[in-house]
């Protein structure tokens, strides 16, 4: 039985179930009349509105084929010597990974790339070897994560993983004073900071990086 707005109800024969969609907006949708017209209105802005991401991605992605990035090296001995030095096996599809965004960072065009996985898969370990390629060729990165306690995380992570190397890693976060947040930040401007990790706090406008060569969103950031 479809129910619709008001007392409207459809009776659908089971041989036709194969027709109902289970619906994943997330809010509760608003119901229309049968036989009204709203329905076919609100497709019709729907549509509308998706045709107009379209245009805008390809415009996006028109703009990016068209500019010219930086370009970085292939394996230096640096990246050997901390590839080597990871503690784990690499899974097949964190190798895949690994290699496809050293691809993308070698092309002279932006890398606009999206790693999913579910927790402990090994996401992480793909940003850090493309943050520290981006490092040894002088470059800054940031690292925005949704959490202040995945800040705090990462940081720690990130030092450990780069230890031995000469790569200066910080956050930016609430749990620093302010004083200690202005110094982060002078650092930074300088180029002093090679990594940067933080919330929101990183897009803020007293935020700017001297040299800035990559950009890691982690998890479920929205703006």
């Amino acid at each position: 039985v479809l129910d619709f707005k008001g007392t409207d109800k459809l009776y659908l024969p089971s041989d036709q179930i194969e027709f109902i969609r289970p619906y994943i907006g997330g809010e509760t949708p608003s119901l229309s009349r049968m036989g009204g017209a709203e329905f076919a209105k609100q497709k019709q802005r729907v549509r509308s509105a998706v045709s107009e991401i379209a245009q805008e991605l390809v415009v996006l992605y028109q703009t990016r084929l068209q500019t010219t990035g930086h370009s970085f090296p292939a394996e230096t001995q640096w990246m050997k010597e901390l590839s080597e030095s990871f503690l784990f096996e690499e899974t097949p599809d964190q190798l895949t990974a690994i290699q496809e965004v050293l691809s993308d960072m070698e092309s002279p065009h932006p890398m606009d790339r999206l790693i999913c996985g579910d927790v402990g898969f090994g996401k992480t370990e793909v940003a850090m070897r493309a943050a520290f390629s981006a490092v040894a060729e002088g470059k800054q990165v940031a690292v925005l994560v949704p959490t202040t306690l995945l800040a705090q995380q990462h940081h720690q992570t990130f030092e450990e993983r780069f230890a031995g190397h000469p790569v200066r890693v910080a956050a930016l976060s609430r749990f620093l004073t302010s004083a200690q947040q202005r110094q982060v930040i002078a650092e930074t401007i300088a180029g002093e900071v090679d990594v940067l990790i933080g919330t929101h706090r990183l897009l803020s406008e007293d935020v700017r990086f001297k040299n800035l060569g990559l950009l890691i969103v982690d998890e479920e950031q929205r703006f």
